[in-house]
């Protein structure tokens, strides 16, 4: 089949990869605007994407009665967990419309209980973060974790006290899933592409994961095509894991939009906050496009490369080469990039992601073209409406992942996913099957948990 290579000057890589056979249709909200019956007594019902704005304030305002909040994605509420019985607390939260939860564990007593687990349990192949639904810390470990590592871990939580923790053993291993896609190539290494962004001096460039970052430092379109763009800065282990890589092509297009495979796409319309309960949709260019729900906040994972922290924790499933991966809200909100997890997408398991927002404001870049939402100084205020409903159709559930379209090459936007001249039709082609994430993902990282690659590689 004929290959027809598009003018890097009209094009853009398409972001995300290609949809997967069971994926979950994505449709049109009904709304995007918080709803109020007037009645402060009453629970508002929330977009998934304006919980974070509420929750926030409402954190400023309650200070030390703040203990957590998550989004009831059922009865579309914020619930706001609260200490005490302060009947004033619970005015100011039902005059917001949220729905006041009176819980064990304060903000304070749980922040201490990571602390304690960061300096005793931090044993590659465990990961830890905060379920505001139970009130609790969750800590994981993975299969690796025996003997007296396992013993370590768990007295550590027990430890902690009556209901501030539970540990679960997880079947798989926490790794990064850097290797086994076909988006995006660097070296031995294959991940996914984020989301395109405008780098802070204007010049065009996309986010994805910091462990990618610091596997190669030049990335093609094609599993054996030439440089398109060059690593600018990389974060991975450490505070994040997060990749800002510019175009080498200063005239390229970075079209804020998630392709989800059969000539469909989502218009990402700003960067948001996620929120426990949240729906959420991770496009990779492995297994194509899964649906599930955040799990956990401020998650730290200590992968054997190293710990990273600040992550989101979901249910989402994954696979090597999704890493980088775009992580969005069916009204296109831009919630995460892909870093890694346990399990895959028969097994289920779970999945941790670098918030957008963060990335955004670390690397000083705004998504797309600059026109799309909020950039690194306003990570998801906008207006409660600012997703446009007819941002996303519908998408095909039959769609192949092995649609010969719908791979990582430069796309032209108009062109259809399904369209065999629109990428390259070799982009799955094996690099190194004998490549391991931790040989992939461990080239090149730095120390102090920061490793930043200049553009002009050495």
């Amino acid at each position: 089949m004929s290959h027809k290579r598009i003018p890097k000057r009209k094009a853009a890589i398409a972001v995300g990869g290609v949809a997967a056979l069971g994926a979950a249709a994505l449709l049109l909200p009904n709304a995007n605007a918080s709803q109020s019956n007037g009645d402060a007594a009453t629970p508002r019902t929330f977009a998934a994407n304006d919980v974070s704005d509420v929750a926030s304030l409402l954190a400023s305002q309650l200070g030390d009665a703040f203990a957590g909040s998550y989004y009831d994605a059922q009865q579309k509420q914020l619930v706001i967990n609260v200490v005490g019985n302060n009947s004033n607390v619970v005015n100011q939260i039902e005059k917001a419309g949220a729905v006041a939860h009176q819980v064990q564990n304060s903000t304070a007593a749980l922040q201490t209980a990571a602390k304690t687990l960061k300096a005793d349990a931090t044993i590659p192949g465990t990961a830890w973060s905060v379920d505001p639904k139970t009130n609790e810390i969750r800590v994981t470990a993975d299969s690796t974790v025996t003997g007296d590592k396992w013993n370590t871990v768990e007295s550590t939580v027990k430890g902690l006290g009556s209901g501030v923790a539970t540990l679960s053993k997880s079947a798989g291993t926490l790794k990064t899933f850097v290797d086994g896609g076909d988006a995006i190539f660097g070296g031995n290494a294959r991940c996914s592409l984020g989301f395109n962004v405008t780098a802070g001096d204007g010049t065009p460039a996309f986010l994805t994961a910091g462990h990618c970052g610091v596997a190669a430092a030049e990335w093609s379109d094609s599993a054996n095509g030439a440089p398109i763009a060059t690593v600018d800065q990389a974060t991975f282990p450490g505070d994040g894991d997060f990749s800002l890589v510019k175009y080498d092509d200063p005239a390229t297009q970075t079209n804020s939009a998630v392709n989800v495979g059969n000539g469909q796409s989502v218009q990402i319309n700003q960067a948001v906050e996620a929120a426990v309960g949240q729906q959420v949709f991770r496009m990779g260019s492995t297994t194509g496009l899964h649906d599930g729900n955040v799990t956990g906040l401020n998650a730290t994972v200590n992968y054997p490369e190293g710990t990273v922290t600040g992550l989101i924790q979901t249910d989402v499933c994954a696979e090597p080469g999704d890493s980088g991966g775009s992580l969005f809200t069916q009204d296109g909100g831009a919630v995460g990039l892909t870093s890694g997890g346990s399990g895959d997408c028969t097994a289920g398991g779970e999945t941790f992601f670098q918030p957008v927002t963060t990335a955004l404001a670390a690397v000083g870049a705004t998504l797309g073209a600059g026109d799309a939402g909020a950039g690194a100084g306003d990570a998801g205020a906008g207006d409660a409406g600012a997703g446009d409903a007819g941002a996303g159709g519908a998408v095909d559930p039959s769609a192949s992942a092995a649609d010969p379209g719908a791979g990582g090459d430069a796309v032209d936007p108009s062109a259809s996913a399904v369209d065999p001249g629109a990428a390259d039709p070799g982009a799955g082609d094996a690099v190194d099957p004998s490549a391991s994430a931790s040989d992939a993902a461990g080239a090149g990282t730095g120390q102090n948990g920061t490793h930043h690659r200049s553009r002009k590689h050495q």
